[in-house]
């Protein structure tokens, strides 16, 4: 998208809406900036780690990819947990009781 931004007079501009929808920019999200003879850039500063939004979907980002196998396994920890809790023989995972009153 190419659009003319005009400077106000504390020096500030507004990103037209569809530019911070297509980038999931929000008020108070931090802008990197980098400047070189006549062309200034803004890039989005995302940590590395953390919750972010990507197509509609909230997307842990970790910095790089997760392996497969990683996931496959961690799916079969959470699954055999969750059987053993609604059998009654997990320690660690109890359903939780409703409050008598």
């Amino acid at each position: 998208m190419t659009a003319t931004l005009t400077l106000d007079k504390a020096g500030r501009v507004v990103l037209p809406k569809p530019v911070r929808d297509e980038m999931q920019l929000r008020a108070g999200d931090s802008l990197e900036l980098e400047s070189s003879e006549d062309r200034i850039v803004l890039r989005p500063r995302r940590g590395g780690v953390g919750l972010h939004q990507k197509q509609g979907i909230w997307v842990f980002g970790v910095g790089e990819p997760i392996p497969d196998g990683a996931t496959d396994e961690t799916l079969r920890q959470i699954r055999r947990e969750r059987e053993l809790s609604l059998m009654g023989n997990s320690p660690t995972l109890r359903p939780r009781r409703k409050k008598s009153r």
